[in-house]
């Protein structure tokens, strides 16, 4: 990334399911404390010489190499292992680039993501959680650890760390008979790794984002079926979340879009309470410093550039997650071969995997799926009730 300046539904009930997601009316609670302490930390699978999840990432991955195809199959191989109710995709375009010599080099998207099983193509909102994982074409033998590896392992082992509840969640509302009754039933989730973030040469238009603009530019022409929900891919993401440039000790991370503020608030809010749960290893200040601000008073520039443009650019609801402070500017580790495995703080993240699988949870409405959680707030009915909030999805965006 870059600085800048640097079953088919009756016709009227998809109306009204359409209405109802794109207007502050869900409900949105916050989870408990007990499920919070149920989340689990990744551990030996982030050791950085041979944690399962983490180190098979920390090689050179430029796109269109043999280092990104072996990433590729990792990501392959992790979903079809540990999450294999998981739906598998790829997305792939061709590019020519500075430094190709006229060359077509190929970009493949990794995606995957999971729906209620009775949900139709078409009729799913899905929080959409992203990172780039190619590498930098120079200087040779760069590696980007936080620049994104770390960003795609802290997605993955939060997506592990929320499936079973997902499971759990989803056998219970058939059980019940609560299939199909509310827009519970139609929220899903989805993953993407996107490929060719970085420039080959220097940051332009066409030299950066390769991954990101073809996917944008798909999504957004490929149409649902008939009388779905959502007319394309592009507009069931009912949340963009990109994270990029996290693994370096005390990150701060602004916000900058009022109609995702709300988001970020709820994001800041998960991290201070498993700070005050004594989760957190990394210590230090809170991470969100926007957090005690309103959508008015937040900064009305994003002032870097990332996988999220092109589809910001198409109304797509965003919240940034970038480690970029107005003073001093990226970490210190930003593009230099110090952005390497030694160099990444690994409470850190450690921490960040915990928070993002703790807002999923939160997103996602699990409360009492989690491990243990129902169990021990059946003991405590009154203990951490959960308050219920607004989950807003305006389709409007300041750039």
């Amino acid at each position: 990334m870059k600085p800048a300046r640097r079953g088919v539904f009756h016709p009227l009930l998809s109306i009204c399911l359409a209405v109802l997601f794109l207007f502050p009316s869900a409900a949105y609670q916050n989870v408990s404390d007990n499920t919070l302490k149920s989340l689990p930390r990744p551990g030996k699978d982030f050791d950085i010489h041979d944690g399962a999840i983490l180190s098979p990432i920390l090689i050179p991955r430029v796109a269109g190499t043999p280092g990104s195809t072996t990433v590729l199959n990792h990501f392959v191989d992790f979903f079809r292992t540990s999450l294999p109710t998981w739906n598998v995709e790829f997305q792939n375009s061709t590019s020519v680039t500075p430094v190709s010599d006229g060359k077509e080099i190929p970009f493949v998207n990794f995606i995957a993501s999971r729906d209620p099983p009775w949900a139709l193509k078409g009729d799913v909102g899905r929080l959409t959680l992203v990172a780039h994982y190619d590498s930098k074409y120079e200087p040779e033998g760069f590696i980007g650890a936080i620049d994104s590896a770390a960003p795609c392992a802290m997605i993955m082992h939060a997506m592990r760390s929320i499936d079973d509840a997902l499971t759990k969640k989803w056998e219970s509302m058939k059980a019940k008979g609560d299939a199909h009754s509310s827009l519970d039933d139609h929220i899903g989730i989805q993953v993407i790794f996107l490929d060719g973030e970085e420039a080959f040469k220097a940051w332009t238009a066409t030299d950066s984002l390769y991954g990101s603009r073809a996917l944008a530019q798909h999504w957004d022409s490929e149409v649902n079926p008939a009388m779905s929900v959502y007319k394309t891919p592009l507009s069931s993401i009912s949340l963009f979340v990109l994270l990029d440039l996290l693994g370096a000790k005390q990150p701060e991370i602004g916000s900058y879009y009022p109609t995702t503020h709300w988001a970020y608030q709820k994001l800041a809010n998960v991290e201070r309470r498993l700070r005050d749960l004594n989760m957190f290893k990394s210590g230090g200040r809170d991470w969100f410093p926007d957090a005690s601000k309103n959508e008015h008073e937040i900064a009305r520039y994003n002032p870097v550039e990332d996988d999220h443009l092109p589809f910001l650019q198409r109304g797509v609801e965003v919240m940034h997650i970038v480690d970029f402070a107005p003073i001093r500017g990226f970490p210190d580790v930003w593009h230099t071969m110090d952005d390497d495995g030694e160099h990444l703080d690994i409470d850190t993240v450690e921490d960040w995997s915990l928070l993002f699988a703790g807002f999923a949870a939160e997103w996602m409405e699990l409360e009492g799926f989690m491990p243990d959680s129902k169990a021990e707030r059946s003991v405590h009915p009154a203990e951490d009730k959960p308050a219920p909030q607004k989950r807003r999805s305006d389709k409007t965006e300041l750039f």
